[in-house]
């Protein structure tokens, strides 16, 4: 089978460096991003390939069981933040992820999104404002596809924002009387020592009563309020919508977000690939990411986020089908996948590594998971002689691996 697909590269600001002709508006803003060409783990099941890019791990733990979370996989990055961020005195939940958590199309979880060793206890924040349905895939309603018929419209697929609002006659002052009552109650009674002990619960209690009480939270979630010439540039659909939301939880304080768009399958374009990522995968991408850079960029907020983008693996060189009457598409291939990053010190212009010439392989600078989970440390200011304890009690160090050198 061939190689190359039907897409003609294009021109970015940057000399030298081309990117796909369908994505004009990353082009015309190259100076602002950096890619990494090289990022290589070599696990191309779905299960696997999500646990090694969300944990910054690339070794499989032990029982890793590919069709449900466990106690015993490896912690995701948002997980660890959330446990290793410093709280605010706003108590505001320190990463989150939106809009739903990654689910494979049989409606299984994907291991690697919580807490796993660390404990459910720091899971991150899940705000699910995108119900989860196992036959459609990509941004809707305006990019709702699916990867055999096409463009699929669903009037019951909303994207409902977090109703942060308190029930009439109930203030936060009297849901703050209830929490100390609470807390009072499991000092004195010896029935509730079970559930004093539950610092999941805890947790998620504290930062419930944050996000009620917080004004700009509830402001971020409006998205009724937000200039509508806004909601064109980032796009009216999910996710534009979410791009947006995590734009205005990063001003409310909010220390790491997640944005996946779609779930697991969205981007497994086995079939008409060319198709698909041109009618619904790209356009989305292509406009929201260029918004938030742009946006950050004019607030000054760009040189203190760091923005990345990539996925579970990349796709394989040689293109093949599935049948004999599907579209052509590509298979997994976790041997090599590029990344996009900008701001949070990111020097933009920049290509960081190298492949052979079908993209099969890192010829030069390959990089881990590991590497880029150190960068994402290091942006967050965590130190890196920093530990965390797992359940047991035992220390494991933080950074496995070093941040990726020449982006800064």
């Amino acid at each position: 089978m061939e190689v190359r697909g039907e897409f003609k590269p294009i021109r970015t600001r940057t000399p030298g460096t081309h990117i796909c002709e369908h994505l004009p508006k990353l082009a015309q803003i190259s100076e602002k991003w950096s890619l990494v060409r090289s990022l290589t783990h070599g696990n191309s099941d779905h299960s696997q390939g999500h646990h090694v890019m969300l944990t910054g791990r690339t070794d499989i733990p032990i029982g890793f069981d590919p069709s449900k979370p466990k106690k015993s996989d490896h912690p995701s990055m948002a997980a660890l933040a959330t446990a290793l961020l410093p709280r605010k005195k706003d108590n505001l939940p320190p990463a989150i992820v939106l809009p739903d958590k990654l689910v494979h199309r049989t409606g299984r979880t994907l291991a690697g999104q919580f807490g796993g060793t660390l404990g459910s206890q720091h899971d991150p924040w899940f705000l699910e404002m995108s119900p989860y349905h196992p036959n459609h895939y990509g941004a809707f309603p305006e990019y709702l596809f699916h990867h055999e018929r096409g463009f699929e419209k669903d009037e019951a697929l909303k994207f409902r924002a977090p109703h942060l609002s308190l029930p009439q006659g109930l203030t936060l002052d009297r849901v703050m009387d209830r929490v100390s009552l609470r807390n009072s109650l499991e000092d004195q009674t010896e029935n509730l020592t079970a559930l004093a002990e539950d610092t999941s619960f805890d947790t998620y209690r504290q930062a419930a009563v944050s996000l009620l009480g917080n004004h700009q939270v509830h402001e971020a979630f409006s998205l009724d309020k937000v200039d509508p010439k806004m909601l064109d540039r980032y796009g009216r659909h999910s996710f534009g919508w979410s791009l947006l939301m995590a734009r205005r939880l990063l001003e409310s304080g909010v220390r790491m977000i997640q944005v996946n768009l779609g779930n697991n399958e969205t981007w497994d374009t086995h079939q008409a690939a060319w198709k698909n990522l041109k009618g619904y995968l790209l356009p989305p991408m292509d406009q929201a990411v260029s918004a938030l850079i742009e946006d950050l960029d004019a607030s000054g907020l760009l040189d203190e986020t760091l923005i990345v983008m990539g996925s579970e693996f990349g796709r394989t060189p040689r293109i093949s089908a599935i049948s004999k009457t599907a579209l052509p598409g590509r298979d997994h291939w976790g041997h090599v996948q590029s990344l996009l990053l900008a701001g949070g010190g990111v020097k933009g212009g920049r290509v960081i590594g190298s492949t052979d010439k079908i993209a099969g392989y890192p010829t030069s600078d390959p990089q881990t998971p590991e590497n880029l989970a150190a960068t994402i440390y290091e942006a967050l200011g965590l130190p890196r002689e920093l530990m965390w304890h797992d359940f047991t009690g035992r220390p494991h160090p933080l950074y496995m691996g070093s941040p990726i050198s020449g982006l800064m």
